[in-house]
């Protein structure tokens, strides 16, 4: 179960969130013909003459971290840094399967997206500001201390944030089971965030096989 804390919606009544749950996955190598397309894309943006803050769900999710309180030039949501990345002309390299094609539709929607071992999440998951205590050693490799920011969490505590996510639920080529969170822009109604959701949805199943099932809290 996912749910969002009050105190977020109080704050962002819109605020929604698109999960898939997958089960039986195989996680390896991105296949070539994915490769091929997200260089192409990747391509496409360099030669794109607008600029990232020229994006509006970049925009949008800005203005959404400093509703809730955190600065978004310090804390830059984690598709606006993919982005930025891509910009630049600086690789973003093939981790896994799983991985890549979370990078891939976070710089195709320009959303923040996080893809976590169902494995190493315990009890309901709640996404949330957080707390004083709410810290863990991130993909960058840093100690993050993740008080007052965007986060999600679970009976071991916080794991993952639209800014960088845990170790702790890092996917991995011996995950069988993940959970994708979606952070979709608060402006799309419901309609249009399941479609992006199985959009999403459809590509990983294709790719890892396995089964899934889908839907948005808000």
């Amino acid at each position: 179960m996912v749910v969002i804390s009050d105190e977020i919606k109080a704050r962002i009544p819109d605020f929604k969130l698109g999960v898939i749950q997958y089960n039986d996955i195989v996680i390896g190598d991105s296949p070539q013909m994915f490769k091929g397309r997200f260089q192409l894309f990747l391509e496409s943006l360099k030669l794109d003459s607008q600029s990232v803050q020229d994006h509006d769900s970049v925009r949008e999710w800005r203005a959404i971290f400093k509703t809730l309180g955190i600065d978004p030039s310090r804390y830059r949501p984690s598709s606006e840094a993919l982005l930025r990345r891509a910009y630049g002309g600086k690789g973003i390299g093939f981790v896994n399967s799983a991985v890549d094609i979370n990078n891939f539709f976070s710089l195709e929607y320009g959303i923040p997206l996080g893809i976590y071992n169902a494995g190493n999440i315990f009890g309901d998951i709640e996404i949330r500001l957080g707390k004083a205590n709410d810290e863990y050693e991130g993909l960058n490799g840093r100690l993050m201390n993740m008080n007052g920011k965007l986060l999600s969490s679970d009976s071991c505590g916080a794991f993952g944030s639209p800014i960088v996510d845990s170790k702790r639920t890092m996917i991995n080529d011996l995950t069988s089971s993940a959970v994708h969170l979606v952070y979709v822009r608060p402006s799309m109604n419901e309609d249009e965030a399941k479609k992006l959701v199985q959009a999403i949805e459809k590509m990983f199943i294709q790719i890892h096989g396995g089964h899934s099932e889908s839907y948005i809290v808000k």
